[in-house]
């Protein structure tokens, strides 16, 4: 690769690169270590062709689920079957991989802006501005850019734009997998509102079961299938329908309990069990 080679946005790869290998290093343990990441679904991302392909996922803070999906799909990518140990993979990561992202969020400091560098897509949304409601055209640059993206390569996108769980689908992603046609993958995480801050910087707590599924891709009818299905199929999807809202009965609560005291992750359970003998040792005494 000749040292000075560009993306189709002008970003220097071997400087793409370099981020990418120093940023996976720095987060890598936010994944094996203060919290173990489950990953299903490495085969599928083996399987998939090298671009045109946009990643659908529900979100849950601003940079650490990205982060994961780097990690995940450059682990895959060099034969690891749904584990990030050993993080060689990052040695030559693919350089292709894109994530849309709120402009104004990436422009908000320093770190931000070098998060960008290595992979974003900044659009200006529509409906939301300096934490204000507004209402406003899409940019066609922003769809130009998305469109730039994907003929590249790997395209994540959160189609609902918030990290707030079961807000609508923004109709805006069943526009461009109508009319780019992309191999549509979801992806559901979770955990991660519980290991980190908001922005996904700090860890807020450890021990926590962090999961991320990748899904087969959808069956999508491109030129027949109304917007609203399609919708419909991303909210289902990603698991963010409003039917996957329920309320537990008194029963379902109890074996929710019962569940996680058996589990023994990391030696948490056991670990607490511990202490807890030991506060009651100390009591009697």
């Amino acid at each position: 690769m000749p040292l000075f080679k560009r993306n189709p946005f002008g970003h220097l790869l071997f400087l793409k690169r370099l981020l990418i290998q120093l940023l996976g290093i720095v987060s890598h343990g936010r994944y094996r270590k203060f919290n173990e990441l489950q990953i299903e679904g490495s085969d599928i991302l083996r399987n998939l062709p090298d671009k045109n392909v946009l990643f659908i996922s529900n979100h849950q803070t601003y940079f650490a689920d990205v982060a994961a999906m780097f990690h995940v799909f450059n682990a895959a990518l060099k034969g690891r079957d749904d584990t990030l140990k050993n993080i060689g993979y990052l040695w030559n990561p693919k350089l292709n991989i894109y994530y849309i992202a709120a402009g104004e969020t990436m422009r908000a400091g320093l770190l931000p802006k070098i998060f960008a560098y290595a992979g974003s897509i900044s659009v200006e949304r529509t409906w939301r501005s300096k934490g204000k409601d507004v209402k406003r055209q899409v940019k066609m640059s922003d769809i130009s850019n998305i469109r730039k993206a994907l003929d590249d390569g790997w395209v994540i996108t959160f189609p609902q734009g918030t990290t707030t769980p079961f807000k609508p689908v923004r109709r805006g992603t069943a526009h461009i997998i109508k009319t780019y046609k992309p191999v549509v993958v979801p992806i559901v995480i979770d955990g991660f509102r519980r290991s980190f801050d908001k922005k996904g910087l700090v860890i807020k707590k450890r021990n926590v079961l962090q999961s991320m599924v990748i899904k087969e891709p959808l069956e999508i009818d491109y030129e027949n299938e109304e917007v609203a299905s399609i919708i419909e199929k991303i909210e289902y999807a990603i698991e963010q329908h409003p039917s996957f809202l329920k309320v537990l009965t008194p029963k379902q609560l109890k074996e929710q309990e019962e569940f996680i005291e058996k589990r023994s992750f990391w030696g948490v359970d056991d670990h607490n069990k511990e202490n807890q003998k030991k506060k009651k040792d100390v009591e009697k005494e």
